[in-house]
């Protein structure tokens, strides 16, 4: 309507109906696609086909405890009352088969001495079945001695009433003490993000525990999830892929006892290692996240998951700090949990990153600058890198020196100097004889290398 009275150029309505069918378009495609854990940890995996189906009623307990509430009770209220419809059929067929049922006269002489007493119909046998599996006893009806028929279903209904109740009392334990109870007080932040630490990008997320008892031997695992081919042509549907955590302890150990930021270095060996912040967004992946431990109150193996999608990770930022001291003591304030703020990073991947700062593809070229000493402390010293004005990482390649027409070889010259420290003229020679080779061993270079540049920081 704006366009037709003038007030926009057609060009900027054509424009914005394009950006609206292609926002359309890329909200569809999201909506398609599917994650393989969901945000609550439960697996959106759907087994179809399965012709086998006799092997789950080979672990009846298992099965049982996999089953969702309703079913369970609906399992639970049928096996009692199927139990007590067949020993009431037991018990209406013993007195019918006894004579109990028939009509007698009360004012009559007494008749035979009845199975069970007060049994008249089937609805007194049922109710006398529930008092018996119950173990209720009113006092009306109860067994005699003159059917032993009667007391051997008796011993059999007891029996029979104590493992049903067993097997439900057991299920239910189970049912209400899984692990993954455990799992809803752990907490994950919503949003992973991807920000520079210690100079490399690195893929973050947080991880709290709302309880004060502990995780013990906590662990937690990073997979990627993607569509990869072979180069054979197969395509793998879902093809898992570790991650590396880091962690100065070499392993996927931590103690989670306030909320912690997992971080993991995306290098030359991690699966993002060519994921840019344009490519971010129509990646087709999935990093899954494992938190697996030991209850502390219960020693039940605990595991707790969740997954990041490409939507869901954030690049250029990073989690606010939510730990503070107050009273001698750390706080956390679990309002700002999943809060990030921007930073400047660039949006090249790693390894786009990597080839600018010159770091090349393959590894027998890269070389470590010259480390030296450097002093740390009082009467202390670190190895550190030689050279403090150079502005290049360690990683990148040494680049020669330039040499002039006129001037030496720097590596004739470094030789020239090591031959004169190590290896003085003896006394009796006026001089080093040239072309002469001498064999020094690495020991006694390093000790000398080590020795002048101690003697050149004490001066």
């Amino acid at each position: 309507m704006l366009a037709r009275k003038g007030l926009l150029p057609d060009g900027f309505l054509l424009t914005r109906l394009a950006e609206d069918q292609n926002q359309l378009k890329s909200t569809r495609i999201r909506a398609q696609r599917a994650r393989f854990i969901t945000k609550t940890g439960s697996c959106n995996v759907a087994h179809k086909n399965i012709r086998e189906q006799g092997r789950f009623l080979q672990d009846v307990f298992t099965t049982m405890v996999d089953l969702k509430w309703q079913h369970s009770f609906l399992i639970f209220t049928s096996a009692f009352l199927c139990s007590w419809m067949l020993f009431a059929m037991v018990w209406w067929l013993l007195a019918f088969a006894h004579g109990d049922l028939e009509p007698r006269d009360p004012n009559g002489e007494p008749g035979p001495v009845p199975c069970v007493t007060a049994i008249h119909s089937f609805t007194s046998a049922f109710l006398f079945s529930i008092e018996v599996q119950v173990t209720i006893g009113f006092g009306g009806r109860m067994v005699t001695e003159e059917c032993p028929m009667a007391i051997t279903v008796l011993i059999i209904q007891n029996i029979l009433g104590l493992i049903i109740n067993a097997v439900m009392l057991g299920c239910v334990f189970m049912k209400t003490a899984q692990a993954n109870r455990r799992a809803e007080t752990l907490i994950f932040s919503r949003n992973a993000v991807i920000a520079p630490r210690n100079g490399r990008p690195t893929f973050m997320f947080r991880v709290g525990d709302l309880r004060k008892s502990m995780i013990i031997s906590a662990t937690i695992q990073l997979q990627v999830i993607r569509r990869t081919v072979t180069t054979e042509g197969e395509v793998i549907p879902v093809c898992q892929l570790d991650i590396q955590v880091e962690n100065p302890l070499r392993s996927n150990g931590i103690f989670l006892v306030s909320p912690l930021i997992i971080s993991h270095t995306i290098d030359r060996g991690s699966p993002l290692y060519e994921m840019s912040a344009h490519s971010l967004a129509a990646e087709d992946l999935e990093i899954i996240v494992i938190l697996e431990g030991v209850v502390e109150t219960t020693g039940i193996t605990m595991q707790a998951r969740t997954s990041y999608t490409p939507d869901e990770i954030l690049w250029g930022r990073r989690f606010v700090s939510i730990i503070t001291e107050e009273d001698g003591r750390y706080c956390v304030d679990y309002s700002k949990f999943g809060n990030t703020v921007p930073i400047r990073m660039p949006s090249l991947s790693a390894k786009d990153l990597d080839q600018t700062r010159g770091v090349q593809d393959s590894g027998d070229d890269t070389h470590l600058q010259g480390w030296g000493l450097v002093r740390a402390g009082r009467g202390g010293f670190r190895r550190g890198r030689g050279g403090g004005e150079s502005t290049q990482p360690w990683y990148a390649p040494v680049q020669p020196p330039v040499q002039t027409p006129h001037s030496e070889p720097a590596h004739s010259i470094l030789k020239d100097h090591q031959q004169g420290a190590l290896s003085p003229p003896n006394e009796g020679e006026p001089g080093e004889r040239r072309g002469q080779k001498k064999t020094v061993t690495l020991e006694v270079i390093g000790r000398q290398i080590e020795e002048d540049s101690l003697g050149e920081i004490s001066d």
